[in-house]
Formats: structure tokens, sequence, C-alpha cells
């Protein structure tokens, strides 16, 4: 069973390239997440509280939240990157970014699978061709998949829910939850799909992912509400989406967990 598609389907990890192109000074990066691939030259990357890394071989730098790191090179040879803004599926509180490490360090020559579409990058960061943005744009939304999955699968995830989908036991419980976000999930009924009682399973999933099921459940809601939201749905509709009887209710929630109504959402979201 993929655990992670159904998580995916929801909450998609994107990216968007900003530069492309040959470093010859030094920069700061500090809002949001980062993925950056080196592939020729020299750099120093510089961190407050970390020692400084120089990287001098294709390396991948994935900064999954806001975490303000520099680059210094040298300015007479610089050096070739490809870099984008990581966004974990939505805005704050998306669950994919819970639990990943505050940065991961991907050197090519380690990592020889993620090289081919590293490769993809490059020719099209350095080409003229029609919808080049656009093919970037996905070739890194590909490579921050690979990334997510190799980190869970290396065991770097300390909590959230790639941490559940990686116990066996508990990604059953989470994959049918995030298949099905309007069910009226039960601590009960979380717990038989399980296969485990209901106290080891609260206990289990309060220990692994940071949270008791019914509050993952109620934030995974608001992650599919705010993607519902965002394509123009009404509120009454997502409401009952994501298992809620009344718009009031459903209002209420979502402004506690998201910080803001529903209907700011729908007024935020920029059209396709």
């Amino acid at each position: 069973m993929d655990h992670l598609a159904a998580l995916f389907a929801h909450a998609t990890p994107t990216a968007r390239t900003f530069f492309t192109g040959n470093l010859c000074q030094a920069v700061e990066f500090a809002e949001g997440g980062h993925l950056h691939f080196l592939n020729a030259g020299t750099l120093t990357l510089a961190q407050r509280g970390e020692p400084d890394l120089m990287l001098s071989e294709p390396t991948l730098l994935f900064f999954p939240r806001s975490r303000t790191h520099r680059f210094l090179v040298d300015p007479e040879r610089g050096a070739d990157l490809a870099c984008a803004a990581v966004d974990l599926g939505g805005e704050a509180g998306s669950p994919i970014g819970e639990g990943l490490p505050a940065f991961v360090v991907l050197p090519l020559a380690s990592h020889p699978a993620l090289g081919p579409t590293c490769d993809l990058i490059v020719d099209e960061a350095f080409a003229e061709g029609d919808g080049r943005q656009t093919a970037l744009d996905r070739l890194f939304d590909y490579l921050l998949i690979l990334i997510v999955r190799h980190v869970v699968r290396s065991g770097l995830v300390d909590g959230g829910v790639l941490a559940g989908l990686a116990d066996t036991r508990l990604a059953r419980a989470l994959t049918a939850l995030h298949e099905a976000p309007g069910k009226p999930w039960s601590l009960e009924n979380l717990a038989e799909v399980a296969g485990m009682s209901r106290t080891r399973f609260a206990e289990r999933f309060r220990v692994v992912v940071g949270r008791t099921p019914i509050d993952y459940l109620t934030l995974w809601r608001m992650t599919v509400a705010r993607q519902r939201l965002a394509k123009g749905k009404s509120v009454k509709s997502v409401a009952a989406e994501v298992g809620y009887d009344s718009p009031a209710a459903f209002s209420r929630v979502f402004s506690r967990i998201v910080g803001h109504s529903p209907r700011e959402q729908q007024d935020s979201a920029s059209p396709e």
C-alpha cells in the first residue's frame, strides 16, 4: 500500500524555481522552505548555531521550513546553482513538515538515485526552451517527493505524520483517515483499523506522531478543507466533505486551527 499517496493527494509538496545560474556573491535565505542544487563550483553554507559547511561537489540542500542560511562564494569563480522555494502542502500547520529535520544535505555521490532528476534540472536551467519555468518547477516537485521519501526511509523523521506512516500499524489508521477525512472516525474505529487496542493505539499514536489521534484528525480535516476552499468550493460543501454537519461549527474549528476564517481562505486563493 502506498501510504504517502493519500497524504500527497491533499497536501502536495510543491516547489517554485526562483534562481538558476552562477552565484557570484553572498546571499541569505530566511522565509519559507528551500531546496537548492549545487551543480558545480564551491560554496560555504553558513547557519547560526551550526559549523560552516564547505561544499565542492554536486549536492542537494533541503530546508523544509523557514531557517536562515547563507551561501558564501568566491566572487570570481562563483557556484552554479538552481534554487526553489518549497511549500510542503499549504500554509503553516501542514502535517508534512512536522518531524522533518531542520535541514538535509545530500551529496549526489552518496545518493546516485537523485542524479537523473538533477541532470534534467541542469538541462532545463541552462536552456531557453519554451515552458522552461514550468518544467523546472515540476522537476523540483518530483525531486522534493524523492527527498521526503528518502528522509522517511532513512529514519530521519522525528515525530509527525511521516513518522506515523513509517510505523506499520499506525500507517493503516493514518492512511484510512487520509483517504476518508469525512468519515465519522472515533478512537475506537481507528484503533480497530490499526489492529490494536484503544489504549495501546492512543498511546502509540501520541508518542510517535506527537498528537492525539483526534487532534491529528482535526488537523488533517482542516488541511483538506484549505485545499478545497482554495479551489472555490463553498463553505457548506467543504464542511460536509470533512465530516461536519454544521458549517458554523466547521468555521469555528477552521478559524482556530488555521488562524483565519474559511471565507478569508477563499478570498486569498489565487485564481487558477
